[in-house]
C-alpha cells in the first residue's frame, strides 16, 4: 500500500513514518506540508491512502479532501487531526477514518487494515501492453519500450524505443489503467516511472526530467516538481 503523509509539523510527520516503517505492507511514497502539495503528489505518485492533517496552510485539509476526490486516481484518506470537532464532516467527505494526535500505533493500524480492505486487487504487474494505431492496423508496445507520452491534439503520442504511434486513450485513462507505473511532468506529459533518471534546472530556472534511453527535454511544471523531487529521493 502506497501512503502519502500530510502534515505542517515536521516532528508529526516523522511520527506518522516511524509507526509506518513498522508494516512490512506500507511504502510511504513521500511527505508533504501544505494543501496545494498534497493534491499535486497524489497527481504524480498516485498514493492509495493519505494521511491528511486538517490544520494546514493554505487549503485546509477538509478542502483538499474534496479536491482528491476528483482525482481519475483517487486514494483513501485517512484524517489525522488535534481536533475531535471535524470527524462528521470528514466522513460526509468520504474518509476511512479519523485518527487524533498524537495519533497511537494500533489506531493507526486499525485504519490501515481499514484502508486495504477497500482496495481494489491490483492487477499482475508482469508485462503490460498499449494499444497503438498504425495507419488502419492497430499494433502493441510494450510498456517496457515506454519512453514517455504526450497529449498532443485529441490524441497522445506513445514515444518508444521503436519509434512514435499515436493512441486513442487519454492521459487521465493512462493513469487510471497504468498508475504505480507512471508519472506526471506536466499537464501534457506522463512518464514511466521507471525512466526517470533524474533533474537538470536551466538558466532561467525551468526544471527538465533526464530519462533513461532518450535525449528529450521534458520540462516539470512548477506544480508537480515537488512530488518528482519527492519520488526521485525515494
Amino acid at each position: 500500500m502506497r501512503v502519502l503523509i500530510a502534515d505542517d509539523e515536521p516532528l508529526a510527520r516523522a511520527r506518522l513514518a516511524s509507526l509506518l516503517a513498522q508494516r512490512a505492507d506500507v511504502d510511504v511514497v513521500g511527505d508533504v506540508g501544505d494543501g496545494e502539495a498534497v493534491i499535486a503528489a497524489c497527481e504524480t505518485l498516485h498514493p492509495d491512502l493519505v494521511l491528511l492533517d486538517i490544520e494546514m496552510p493554505g487549503l485546509r485539509g477538509t478542502e483538499v479532501a474534496t479536491r482528491l476526490g476528483e482525482l481519475a486516481l483517487r486514494p483513501q484518506v485517512v484524517f489525522c487531526t488535534a481536533y475531535e470537532g471535524h470527524a462528521l464532516q470528514a466522513f460526509d467527505l468520504g474518509a476511512t477514518d479519523y485518527l487524533l494526535k498524537p495519533v497511537r500505533a494500533e489506531r493507526l493500524a486499525d485504519a490501515l487494515d481499514r484502508v486495504l480492505a477497500r482496495l481494489p486487487a491490483r492487477p499482475a504487474t508482469g508485462a503490460a501492453w498499449l494499444r497503438a494505431r498504425q495507419g488502419t492496423d492497430e499494433i502493441r508496445i510494450a510498456f517496457a519500450d515506454v519512453l514517455y507520452l504526450l497529449a498532443e491534439d485529441k490524441y497522445v503520442a506513445v514515444h518508444h524505443v521503436g519509434g512514435t504511434h499515436l493512441i486513442d486513450d487519454s492521459l487521465r485513462q493512462l493513469e487510471t489503467a497504468h498508475g504505480d507505473r507512471l508519472v506526471r511532468l506536466h499537464r501534457n506529459c506522463l512518464v514511466p516511472q521507471s525512466r526517470l533518471l533524474g533533474l537538470k534546472t536551466l538558466t532561467d530556472g525551468r526544471a527538465m526530467a533526464r530519462l533513461d534511453g532518450s535525449d528529450a527535454s521534458l520540462e516539470v511544471s512548477r506544480r508537480n516538481l515537488p512530488a518528482v523531487r519527492q519520488l526521485l529521493r525515494g
